[in-house]
């Protein structure tokens, strides 16, 4: 009997130690859990607007097994509106019970997704290779490579821009040929042995200065940020990217755009699009895919409750997946049945905030709707790191929520004022312009933030990125201070300088002193705002000496160049030393006073072509391209760089923006360099040039100038300039070039009143 005792004491005690140790086990793997939460919770808290309450909850958790881990806070904003009809186009997996992995196999995963999790610029990264120049090298694609469609626009964005380089050993950074996009083991995109095949790279050097690009991650039922091979040291531009895997300045979150978003494209000037009214007939919008199980469908199932059919429209539907009948709820008919009574496209058009929830994953398609339709984004995702937050302030232009407190969105929304609203949408479209609205823009994005971080003592500043014309057009290599830049004066409360640098465009040799170029010299001198006169002299002929040239009473400096091209008279030189260049043609005919009102007249608008001659363009839908025009009427969008001021920067801006492929279209043909300055600087601006003081004789005078070497007599000179319009709005993906009928006149221009009360008197005799 006493031997049974004994017996039943030990087995009672071996079970309760065997307890106690599993115990032990669980409580460790949740304390390093929460470890790892409070860590990526105080590297990154998100930033919330003024008005929007922040608040700090305590986290308790009952004694027993530990819960799942709470999500992090959410960030923010939602995507494009032509690609869906009403609902997302996220891949969804079928819809079936299945059992979540337990704690210790999400470890294991965590661990193997960064095994360099502690990856820096500084620590995994060869500056070395960045010297002199960035270049961007794509690795050679191998027989039998199945590429999306998406990626071959991310490819192809690196191999139109300026960094490409088909060299390895002038390479800085590295692309896959390999489609890394998709890596859901469930989707059709899926790529095999990927692992295998850039292990067999041979500059892969465990991913050290290579970047990856990811638009999923994971696979049901959890989503995790799993690629199935290892990054190593590679960068990450990944979308949905969550903040407790995210290297900071070092990955790169994207935003989740749709196969069908456009490899180029452009928009309108983002500070008067949609500007009036401030607010919409709705308050709140939303319509997409409830989840009815599994990860995303916390925020989603609850919408309903905020839902009130009038200011607020958020509208959910169960139908979708291939077994949602089985599995819907009792709220699913009647959800569907609401969810078809709105326009989705006339919702978000219509909304002064969209809400943007996660879907499976953190990012969402309705971040970029929200963006692309000036409907500010209310985002509800805790943990998202957004897209470009290295640079960009989402607090200017969207909400950024908890998931928790879904039923104070409305309260939030409602108390934020008109001014306010105004100022939120404008931003949205600044941004969906400048980074958003083309795959090339967010890849072009990409690669200017690493640059940044290679030569960061001449990095952009976040004004430069937040601001117009954004950091895609504003290139710290010209200046790091914005004062240097002209679209920066009015927010600086700076003004150009007093004086300008004339630059005189010269292919014909120096006949005589009646030549037109000595006229020009002699009256461009005589201007009181004149610092110093460029000859460029691109003739076939021997350099005149000295002596031959005019004496002049300010200095004058004749360059010769050495390509002889067209497009070299925009070329960066270091003798200009003025904010403002007054661009001429060696056969432009302008007296003193029409010079000096130009230059006063540019003086206000310093970062806009200010000028004479003027052309116009025009859709010719029986042929279906661009057209170009120089009739003379009240309607322009060009005015040409034969007597027109501008900025320098845009000397610098032309010579290294520009793609070498179009200079040398414009060398080959002689013409257009003209035309493809007035593109740019619309491009940048968003706005049209300014046209001053009608001169109708300019295009009779140059005619009969007698030049052999005059473009104006060519009889192709028109057709080249037709196909050149084509040309650089395929470069760009859209027309920047904008319609005016402005014109600046001296006051009193015309006036039936006493000449000697006129300042520019013989303006008008001209």
């Amino acid at each position: 009997m006493q031997a049974k005792k004994r017996y039943l004491l030990v087995s009672v005690g071996v079970a309760l130690l065997y307890l106690v140790c599993q115990w032990a086990l669980q409580i460790a793997d949740f304390e390093q859990q929460q470890q790892q939460h409070q860590r990526s919770r105080r590297q990154q808290l998100p930033q919330y607007p003024d008005y929007y309450q922040q608040y700090q909850t305590q986290e308790v958790y009952p004694p027993g097994p530990p819960y799942r881990q709470p999500r992090h806070w959410p960030e923010l904003t939602q995507l494009l509106g032509p690609y869906l009809e009403g609902g997302e186009q996220e891949e969804d997996s079928p819809q079936v019970h299945h059992q979540h992995s337990s704690p210790r196999e999400r470890r294991s995963i965590q661990d193997n997704l960064y095994k360099n999790r502690r990856c820096r610029m500084e620590t995994c990264f060869d500056f070395a290779r960045c010297q002199p120049d960035f270049g961007v090298y794509i690795y050679p694609s191998q027989r039998g490579d199945e590429i999306s469609a998406t990626y071959r626009k991310i490819l192809s964005s690196i191999e139109e821009s300026r960094f490409h380089t088909t060299d390895p050993l002038k390479a800085c950074l590295f692309i896959l040929a390999v489609d890394t996009l998709d890596r859901d083991r469930l989707s059709a995109q899926y790529v095999q042995n990927v692992r295998m095949r850039i292990q067999n790279l041979p500059t892969w050097k465990d991913g050290r200065n290579h970047l990856i690009f990811n638009l999923y991650s994971g696979t049901w039922p959890d989503y995790t940020e799993d690629l199935g091979f290892e990054v190593g040291q590679a960068m990450l531009a990944k979308a949905s990217a969550d903040m407790a895997n995210f290297r900071p300045n070092f990955d790169i979150s994207i935003p989740l755009f749709s196969k069908d978003h456009p490899l180029k494209a452009g928009g309108a000037d983002p500070t008067v699009a949609h500007n009036a009214p401030s607010s919409r007939r709705y308050l709140l919008v939303f319509k997409g895919k409830r989840y009815l199980t599994g990860i995303g469908s916390e925020t989603r199932n609850a919408l309903y409750h905020v839902h009130n059919g009038e200011d607020i429209i958020l509208l959910t539907t169960c139908k979708h997946g291939k077994d949602w009948e089985k599995n819907k709820d009792s709220r699913c008919d009647r959800d569907n049945e609401d969810y078809s009574k709105f326009d989705y496209q006339e919702l978000l058009h219509n909304s002064t905030f969209c809400l943007v929830p996660r879907g499976r994953r953190l990012g969402s398609f309705r971040f970029l709707e929200a963006l692309q339709a000036a409907c500010v984004p209310v985002i509800l995702s805790n943990g998202w790191e957004l897209p470009f937050s290295e640079v960009i302030d989402w607090k200017k232009a969207a909400i950024v929520g908890d998931e928790r407190l879904l039923l104070q969105v409305p309260t939030i929304t409602r108390s934020v004022g008109r001014d306010r609203i105004l100022v939120l949408r404008q931003q949205t479209q600044f941004l969906w312009n400048a980074y958003f609205s083309s795959v090339a823009k967010i890849v072009l994005t990409t690669l200017e933030i690493i640059r940044d971080r290679v030569d960061s003592y001449v990095s952009r500043n976040r004004l430069m990125w937040n601001s117009l014309p954004g950091g895609l057009y504003a290139l710290p290599q010209y200046s790091t201070d914005l004062a240097q830049f002209p679209f920066y004066y009015a927010s600086l409360g700076k003004s150009p300088q007093p004086q300008f640098t004339a630059v005189i465009h010269t292919v014909s040799p120096l006949q005589s002193n009646m030549s037109p170029v000595v006229k020009l010299l002699i009256a461009v001198a005589k201007s009181k705002f004149c610092a110093q006169i460029v000859v460029l002299w691109n003739s076939d002929k021997p350099l005149p000496p000295r002596n031959k040239w005019p004496s002049t009473s300010v200095p004058l400096t004749v360059l010769k160049g050495h390509s002889k091209t067209m497009s070299s008279r925009f070329f960066h030189h270091n003798v200009i030393l003025t904010d403002g260049v007054l661009s001429l043609d060696e056969d432009s005919v302008l007296s003193t006073n029409e010079v000096d009102f130009a230059f006063i007249v540019w003086q206000s608008f310093p970062e806009r072509i200010v000028g004479y001659p003027a052309r116009s363009h025009y859709w010719d839908s029986s042929k279906s391209c661009w057209g170009y025009t120089s009739k003379w009427t009240n309607d322009y969008s060009m005015v040409l760089t034969g007597a027109a001021f501008y900025h320098r920067y845009y000397h610098y801006l032309f010579s290294h923006y520009v793609p070498t492929s179009l200079l040398t279209m414009v060398d080959r043909m002689v013409n257009c360099e003209d035309i493809l300055m007035n593109f740019l600087v619309s491009a940048v601006t968003k706005q049209a040039p300014i046209k001053v003081t009608q001169k109708k004789q300019y295009k009779e005078t140059m005619m009969t100038q007698g030049s052999k070497a005059s473009r104006w007599a060519d009889p192709d000179h028109f057709a080249q300039r037709q196909t050149c319009m084509n040309a650089f709005s395929r470069w760009l993906g859209y027309m920047p070039l904008l319609h005016s009928q402005m014109r600046l006149d001296p006051v009193l221009f015309r006036d039936q009143v006493s000449i000697l009360r006129k300042k520019y008197r013989d303006i008008e005799r001209l």
